[in-house]
């Protein structure tokens, strides 16, 4: 048996972050992964291992330790797959998506996790917060890290759904600063790059949360040989906090489009505004226009030309037009 300290560093280079044997709610050791396929068929034991972009052959020498199903290993070596539940023999393999926010989008990751009789692989890829946190939370509490292998599926699968809240509340603030903007001003150009982006990535979201509903579902009422039938009924608490994501998911989405349709209406309002000023000036110097036109054809014989007073006659009508229509279009509200 090893202690951590005694755990080869290669491992740890190769994407072991932790790999530990519990009995009876306690941690008993760290031990290797040559070790952890022995001490997973002790009765009473079980070994969690936690793995971060492992390379192929540490993947592996994990499959020849519990027997792991060589598609399974394919897929957590690829890391690009859909959120699903896969049975293969006495054991499952569980995809989730992982989020988080990464300099104002949201970066998704991948776990995958083994789980049988004995032992419980994760196997983190791309963004995702560590499970530090989830193991330090389950060996506080020995009651509950007695239920063994079966709890730490729910443990990890809870924190992932927990951890897609923080991003929906960075979100939230930032859509709720979009909507004084929409009612304050016109939206410029980023603003709404930066809206299409939020709903964009929202609906990476949705997908990524959604499909756990079904993963959870199977976790509660299918006959998985893995899981005990006393625990399913956590995963019903999952299921919960997955669908009321979505719900947020969808809210924040309907509010984009709102501000988006909002931005759109008020553009178009204020176009309509700039056109009916454009064209009540027009119509007002119109008048200066025509009547300059009219004395502007040249013809020798027109009476008012001779007479003393014409031109302040022509200059005062040509006041009185315009002054009548420039009130006329403030009380109409175009100027």
């Amino acid at each position: 048996m090893l202690t951590k300290a005694e755990i080869p560093a290669s491992d740890h280079a190769l994407g072991v972050v932790n790999s530990a044997v519990y009995a009876d709610g306690r941690k008993i050791a760290d031990v290797t992964i040559e070790e952890a396929g022995e001490w997973s068929k002790r009765p009473g034991h079980f070994v969690w291992i936690g793995l971060f972009e492992p390379s192929d052959d540490l993947l592996q020498r994990v499959q020849r330790q519990f027997d792991l199903h060589p598609l399974a290993i394919e897929d957590a070596a690829k890391a690009h797959q859909h959120p699903k539940l896969e049975q293969y023999g006495d054991g499952i393999f569980i995809v989730a998506r992982t989020a988080q926010m990464v300099e104002g989008r949201i970066a998704f990751g991948e776990t995958h996790l083994f789980v049988g009789r004995g032992y419980v692989v994760s196997v983190r890829h791309g963004a995702s917060v560590s499970y530090t946190t989830v193991r330090q939370r389950s060996e506080a509490c020995p009651a509950v890290l007695s239920e063994g292998e079966d709890y730490i599926v729910y443990a990890i699968l809870d924190f992932i759904v927990d951890n897609y809240l923080p991003v929906i509340e960075k979100i939230h603030a930032e859509v709720e600063a979009i909507e004084d903007t929409v009612l304050a001003t016109t939206l410029s150009q980023r603003d709404i790059e930066r809206l299409y982006t939020l709903r964009r990535d929202l609906l990476r979201l949705r997908n990524a949360a959604g499909p756990l509903v079904e993963v959870c579902n199977r976790l509660e009422h299918a006959q998985l040989m893995a899981i005990d039938k006393a625990m399913q009924p956590l995963f019903r608490d999952v299921t919960d906090h997955v669908r009321r994501v979505r719900e947020e998911i969808d809210a924040l989405r309907e509010v984009l489009a709102f501000a988006f349709e909002a931005s759109l209406m008020a553009g178009q309002a204020q176009q309509t505004v700039i056109a009916r000023r454009l064209a009540a000036w027009a119509a007002i110097l119109a008048v200066p226009t025509a009547i300059a036109g009219i004395y502007g054809m040249n013809f020798e014989h027109m009476p008012e030309l001779k007479w003393a007073y014409g031109y302040y006659l022509v200059i005062g009508i040509i006041v009185a037009i315009c002054t009548t229509l420039y009130v006329q279009f403030r009380r109409n509200d175009w100027l």
